[in-house]
């Protein structure tokens, strides 16, 4: 029955990912969502409490797998290097992927000052995301092929760099210079961290 529930609510998250891609964050509805996922509102009010109790868990669930898929791509790696640039590939995953992410969390960024919830689900996500950049500084380090000072500000630079780059190639709507924008954010991170102190 459990198992059920949870296919249920993800089903609803998916369709409320889709509902707000398509129409926007304040345009969506739980209606909308209902018919996204092919179920009755009452269906959708079972599992979620409002519209924000929908999209606070639509965050954190979009947010964790994002993290989970960008740890991941480091796992199997051994150096340094292999490791940033599997992270900056992992990030850069496709056009249509990165388009629909990021158009969805701008129309969230724009509801953190309403929402709480929404800012504290963003900012686990970016302790996660400097994890991941911490672990790969902390190696180079060892490995003697980065040369910083303050891990820490290092990490957070390193998803600075990263989002910054793909909100300019979104505002862009040129999806033929995805691969151009990666490039230059991976070649700018490496020479933060390959700068001599």
């Amino acid at each position: 029955m459990a198992k059920k529930a949870e296919q249920r609510r993800q089903q609803i998250l998916k369709a409320a990912f889709e509902a707000v891609a398509a129409k926007g964050y304040d345009s969506v509805t739980l209606q909308d969502i209902a018919d996204y996922a092919e179920v009755s509102k009452g269906v959708t009010n079972y599992y979620f409490k409002n519209k924000v109790d929908v999209f606070s868990h639509l965050l954190e669930w979009i947010t964790t797998r994002i993290y989970e898929k960008e740890a991941a791509s480091i796992e199997l790696k051994e150096t340094a290097l292999e490791k940033l640039e599997a992270y900056i590939n992992q990030v850069f995953v496709s056009p249509e992927e990165n388009k629909t992410f990021y158009s969805v969390y701008l129309d969230y960024l724009s509801q953190m000052k309403h929402q709480e919830r929404y800012r504290q689900i963003n900012q686990q996500f970016y302790e996660n995301c400097w994890s991941i950049g911490r672990e790969i500084i902390t190696q180079g380090l060892e490995e003697g092929v980065f040369h910083v000072e303050d891990v820490e500000q290092a990490a957070i630079s390193i998803r600075s760099m990263i989002d910054g780059t793909l909100i300019q190639w979104l505002m862009s709507q040129d999806d033929g210079r995805h691969a151009s924008y990666k490039s230059h954010c991976h070649q700018s991170v490496l020479r933060l961290l390959q700068a001599s102190s």
